[in-house]
């Protein structure tokens, strides 16, 4: 199945049926009176969050949905029926966002979460809604009124409890094909993931989803190489596993503020989070390489780093106990957190 994490389309509720204009005729009956029916509603248009879906692949091959038009009025107060609803299916972790891509309208995190976007039109009244003593053979009735129309931006942005980052070729994939049961694409080329990926994680009795997302070179926040619309999916992540490539000519200091710099210019609160830093493909370096790389990392980094090898399994399950504290962590800061209560509360 094709990735697609990004989609815009066109959504329109339904019209409002209009009402009837009728009078009751039958035989022996001189003054039936009015019996239209009122226009029933036009349809709406919901978001839901449903299991099974982990792409917006769907809304590629189709971007106009509309609701159903109500049906009009009938004699006999008949009310005519409602329009059909349209319901957008979207994947956990998606967000609705407003023609401008930065107003945030919803965001679907749990599985059978449901958001109105848009309402359909009332029906018109029928002619039987205006009789009175002074008006005892209406003969108008109202139109049903339009639905809303607008286009939207569905942004999915996966929900994982770790990332990695790194520049191409530090040895994410690897890392995560190593500790997971997911099979990502595993090259000695730049660039080989061109999508995320994700694997469930299993270490002493407990799991968490470990997110993989294409690497970042410097400039990515303009746009270049893949840019930096990925890191997205990493926004919601507790904590960073950030790998630098050690068997890399380039100097691992270097390499270390280039990612930090563009996961700054990124923003999303990406550099407030928790990051264990780890100076990956160790079992191609020689004992002296490997202390001198890691002490030029510890020198950008401030903090000693891991030394870890993805192929020989070295300090593997070291970094997914770090990961696991680091977590246990966040989550205990996330739950001291008190809102703050007023001294003094408001009364009429």
């Amino acid at each position: 199945m094709k990735f697609l994490d990004q989609a815009k389309i066109y959504i329109r509720s339904g019209t409002g049926g209009a009402g009837a204009v009728s009078f009751r005729r039958e035989k022996f009956i001189e003054f039936g009176g009015p019996d239209g029916g009122d226009g029933g509603r036009g349809g709406d248009v919901w978001v839901e969050c449903v299991d099974g879906l982990n792409t917006l692949i769907d809304y590629r091959y189709q971007q106009h949905f509309k609701a159903g038009t109500g049906i009009h009025g009938m004699g006999r107060n008949r009310t005519g029926a409602g329009g059909e609803d349209v319901v957008l299916r979207v994947p956990v972790g998606t967000q609705v966002l407003e023609e401008d891509n930065e107003t945030l309208i919803a965001d679907m995190t749990e599985v059978g979460q449901r958001v109105l976007l848009l309402r359909g039109g009332n029906g018109g009244f029928g002619n039987a809604h205006f009789k009175s003593s002074t008006n005892q053979a209406p003969r108008h009735a109202n139109p049903g009124l339009p639905g809303e129309e607008k286009w939207i931006w569905l942004r999915l942005k996966l929900i994982a409890d770790a990332g990695l980052v790194g520049l191409p070729n530090a040895g994410k994939s690897t890392f995560l094909a190593a500790v997971s049961a997911a099979k990502p694409k595993i090259a000695d080329y730049p660039f080989t993931t061109l999508h995320p990926n994700l694997g469930v994680v299993e270490i002493d009795g407990r799991g968490f989803v470990l997110a993989d997302i294409p690497g970042l070179i410097e400039g990515a926040h303009e746009g270049t190489g893949l840019g930096d619309r990925f890191l997205g999916h990493i926004e919601r992540t507790r904590v960073l596993l950030h790998l630098v490539d050690g068997s890399s000519e380039q100097d691992p200091g270097e390499a270390y503020r280039i990612v930090r710099h563009e996961l700054e210019a990124y923003g999303g609160g990406l550099t407030d989070k928790p990051e264990i830093v780890a100076l990956s493909k160790a079992d191609a370096l020689s004992p002296e390489l490997r202390a001198e790389k890691a002490a030029a990392l510890e020198a950008a980094c401030g903090r000693k780093p891991l030394v870890l090898s993805a192929a020989s399994r070295e300090n593997v399950d070291t970094a997914l106990r770090m990961i696991l504290r680091a977590m246990d962590r966040d989550k205990e800061e996330a739950g001291n957190q008190v809102p703050a209560v007023r001294d003094e509360e408001w009364r009429p």
